[in-house]
């Protein structure tokens, strides 16, 4: 009968060992980076003084993809092996933009929404606007430059 008791108590101490073992921790932190097999960073998770970020960094360590939450709002940025941007997206509390970069990182396409209305920009290779479309409340129109 004894053994009996102590079988049960090994079995309940083994249950409740695995399911503590295997219950979701809570890990608090400022920042986390992931490294490849070579030890580079790749990623990195971290709290700013202004709102969190997450950066995908390529092989050779260049920053390709972040994500960045402030108070001013939220920004995506997509860039190039040698950091040019290539596309960003920026939300906040008055305006919405959607930036598409040309090769030598500079905008060329830009599209705004903001209460005013909608607004598209294009621009040429010296960064000069050369059109742009806009429906705002009261005084839609199309330039060319």
């Amino acid at each position: 009968m004894k053994h009996r008791y102590w079988l049960v108590i090994v079995l309940i101490l083994g249950i409740a060992g695995a399911a503590w073992a295997r219950a979701p921790g809570v890990v608090r932190a400022t920042a986390f980076v992931l490294v490849d097999d070579q030890g580079r960073e790749r990623v990195n998770l971290y709290m700013g003084s202004d709102g969190p970020g997450l950066i995908f960094r390529d092989e050779n360590g260049k920053a390709r993809v972040m994500l960045i939450i402030s108070e001013s709002g939220t920004l995506v940025l997509l860039c190039d092996e040698n950091h040019r941007l290539e596309f960003g997206l920026t939300t906040g509390k008055d305006e919405s933009a959607l930036c598409l970069y040309g090769v030598n990182g500079e905008p060329r396409i830009i599209l705004n929404v903001n209460e005013d209305g909608p607004e598209l920009k294009l621009y040429d290779d010296y960064n000069n606007e050369r059109v742009r479309l806009d429906a705002k409340w009261g005084s839609p129109g199309l330039r060319f430059w």
